[in-house]
C-alpha cells in the first residue's frame, strides 16, 4: 500500500461524524472532505485506516495506533469509554501494529509478530477471549490462536483470522440467529458460534491468505486466486441460491471473467473483487448504488431461494470505470477507490460519506476532486483518505461521473 511521506501528510475525513469519528473536534457530519486534527500523529507516515460504527482507527508506518469517535464500549482501547472527537494515540502497545479491522464497536489489530488485539464490545463474544466479559476498553491478546496471523476481519459481530499455516479461525455469534433459522433443526456448526477462535473447516487443503467479512458473511481469498464465502445469502452476496451457508463455497472463476482473484473487500451485504488483470468485480446488495453498476428488477437485489433463478445483482459484474484501481475501502454501504491517483466513490451518501456535497446515493463511481489519495478507510458511514497534499477544506468536491 502506498503511503504518504512526512511533508505531505494530510488526513481528510467525511460522511456522519456523531460521535467525532471524522477526528475534526466537533460532531458534525460533513458531505464534503474536510482536514482532521493530525497534531497527535505528528507528521508520521499512515499505513492503514479504518472505522466502525462510530469509530476510527489510524495506524501508522512505524506501528502506532491513533484513534477518534465513539468509545462507549471500549473500542478505542484508551482504558476508558468516553468518546473523542481528535486523534488520540493508543496506550501500552509493545509490538508494531501492522493491520487494523474494526467492527460495529470493537477492533481488532494485527501485530508484526502476528498477534491479534481486541477491544470494545464483548456481548457476541467477537473479541475471541470467551464471554466472562461484556466489553473491554483494554487491548487484550486473542491468546487462544496459537500461531501467527496473516489477516484478521471483523464483520459486525463476528471475526475472523488466516493464519501462516493457511487455516482460518472464527469467532463470535454474529451469524448464530441468521445460522439457526436457515439450519432448524440441524445444530449450529462450532464455528458459527464460538466466543473464542474455531477453525473453519473445508478450508484445509486451501492456502489462506486474506480475509474479510461482511455483516453476516464471511470472505476468504487463497494463495491459488480463489475465493471462498460462507454465511448470510439474504442479498445473494454468496452468489448461490441458498438462503445460507454454513461452510465455505468457492466461487466459480467462470462468473470473475475466468480469472485468478488478487484483491478482495466487503461491505456489510456487497463484495468486491479485482482479479489478475485488473478487472474489479461486485455482487450482493445494491438498492443503495453500492455495486457501482445498473443492475435491473428495479434496483433490487435480495434474493430468496427458490424465485426460480439468479437476480443480476446476485452475479458478479465488472464496473469498468474502476479498472486497475491502487486500493478500494468498502464501508457499510458506500466504497472507496484510488484509480489513476484520483479518488473514486460511489454507494450509500445519506451522511455525506460519498463526498460530493449532497445526502443523494450514488450510483456510478464519480470522482471526488481536489485530492490526490495515498490511502484510504471507510467506517460504516464515514470515509477518510490521506491525501498528498491540503486542499481548501471549506470547498466541496464536485461530483465527475466517470
Amino acid at each position: 500500500m502506498e503511503t504518504s511521506s512526512r511533508s505531505e501528510l494530510c488526513l481528510q475525513s467525511w460522511g456522519a461524524n456523531s460521535y467525532g469519528q471524522l477526528g475534526q473536534g466537533d460532531v458534525e457530519d460533513r458531505s464534503d472532505p474536510r482536514l482532521s486534527d493530525t497534531t497527535a500523529l505528528q507528521n508520521k507516515p499512515v499505513r492503514a485506516l479504518s472505522g466502525g460504527g462510530g469509530h476510527t482507527v489510524v495506524v501508522t508506518e512505524n506501528g502506532e495506533v491513533f484513534v477518534c469517535g465513539q468509545n462507549h464500549r471500549g473500542q478505542l482501547g484508551l482504558g476508558h469509554k468516553a468518546d473523542i472527537s481528535t486523534l488520540q494515540c493508543c496506550p501500552g502497545l509493545s509490538q508494531r501494529v501492522t493491520k487494523v479491522s474494526c467492527g460495529w464497536d470493537f477492533t481488532l489489530l494485527l501485530t508484526d509478530c502476528g498477534q491479534v488485539l481486541a477491544c470494545g464490545s464483548n456481548a457476541f463474544g467477537q473479541l475471541g477471549v470467551g464471554q466472562t466479559v461484556t466489553h473491554c476498553a483494554h487491548l487484550k491478546v486473542v491468546e487462544s490462536l496459537k500461531e501467527p496471523v496473516l489477516s484478521v476481519a471483523a464483520g459486525l459481530r463476528h471475526s475472523l483470522a488466516a493464519t501462516v499455516s493457511g487455516c482460518v479461525y472464527q469467532w463470535g455469534r454474529g451469524l448464530f440467529t441468521h445460522a439457526k433459522r436457515a439450519l432448524s433443526p440441524r445444530p449450529v456448526p462450532s464455528h458459527l458460534s464460538s466466543a473464542v477462535p474455531s477453525l473453519v473447516p473445508g478450508l484445509d487443503q486451501k492456502t489462506s491468505l486474506v480475509v474479510t467479512a461482511g455483516s453476516a458473511h464471511c470472505v476468504c481469498l487463497t494463495g491459488d486466486g480463489d475465493l471462498f464465502l460462507w454465511g448470510s445469502n439474504k442479498h445473494g452476496q454468496l452468489t448461490t441460491r441458498e438462503p445460507f451457508l454454513s461452510f465455505p463455497t468457492l466461487v466459480k472463476r467462470s462468473l470473475l471473467g475466468g480469472e485468478k482473484v488478487i484483491h478482495v473487500w466487503s461491505g456489510w451485504t456487497h463484495v468486491v473483487a479485482q482479479t489478475e488483470t485488473g478487472k474489479v468485480f461486485t455482487w450482493g446488495r445494491g438498492d443503495y448504488g453500492q455495486l457501482g453498476r445498473q443492475i435491473s428488477t428495479g434496483q433490487s437485489s435480495e434474493w430468496q431461494s427458490g424465485e426460480g433463478g439468479y437476480q443480476e445483482a446476485c452475479i458478479p459484474g465488472e464496473v469498468k470505470a474502476l479498472h486497475g484501481a491502487a486500493q478500494i475501502a468498502c464501508g457499510s454501504e458506500h466504497n472507496l477507490a484510488i484509480v489513476g491517483g484520483r479518488l473514486i466513490s460511489w454507494g450509500w451518501n445519506e451522511h455525506g460519506m460519498c463526498g460530493d456535497g449532497s445526502q443523494t446515493d450514488v450510483f456510478q463511481p464519480q470522482l471526488v476532486s481536489g485530492l490526490r489519495p495515498r490511502c484510504i478507510g471507510c467506517g460504516a458511514g464515514h470515509s477518510m483518505a490521506v491525501c498528498a497534499a491540503a486542499t481548501d477544506s471549506r470547498q466541496s468536491s464536485a461530483p465527475t461521473p466517470l
